[in-house]
């Protein structure tokens, strides 16, 4: 029996040699780099009338961004390789419940933000991809009203739109 030991140690190192080697070259994320190094958000525009959307979505992207680190943000278009144009094309709501009282008013809405984005390398002034449309939505409850229901979920619709700009930028096409 003794004589089994080293053997049983051989086999056991060998073993976690091979359970340990097929993670070694594990990283996180997504595994593509971009195509560019440097992107330049310019401020968002929009067709809609949603009052102070353009900061909160402007500035709910470029924090996303900052926050995956594939990229490197800069302050202008000269020093990007890449340009981001978003546009907020849409805003709807629809009735998802209605209340127990009164089956005539909405208790809650599903918002959709809607937009579109184009993505252009600044070395070829190609576009990447033109006016890819993007969309969001959420539940607001009307509890408290409408208008300030509305207003406390834009800044949710509006990180839930930055995430999806990432995968639409930086993410395999």
């Amino acid at each position: 029996m003794t004589h089994l030991r080293p053997l049983f140690s051989v086999v056991c190192l060998l073993l976690s040699v091979l359970c340990f080697s097929g993670c070694a070259s594990y990283k996180l994320g997504t595994g593509t780099m971009p195509k560019f190094a440097t992107l330049f958000i310019a401020p968002v525009t929009t067709e809609t009338l949603i009052p102070q959307a353009r900061e909160i979505v402007t500035t709910q992207v470029r924090e996303a961004f900052i926050k995956d680190g594939r990229v490197t943000l800069v302050d202008s278009p000269a020093d990007a390789d890449a340009v981001l144009r978003i546009s907020l094309t849409g805003y709807d709501r629809t009735v998802a419940v209605a209340r127990q009282d009164d089956t005539g008013l909405a208790r809650r809405f599903d918002v959709t933000l809607r937009a579109s984005a184009t993505l252009t390398d600044q070395r070829s002034q190609q576009a990447l991809f033109a006016k890819r449309p993007l969309a969001a939505t959420r539940g607001v409850f009307t509890d408290s009203g409408l208008v300030p229901a509305e207003y406390q979920g834009l800044p949710l619709l509006a990180e839930q739109l930055a995430s999806e700009t990432i995968h639409a930028v930086l993410d395999t096409w």
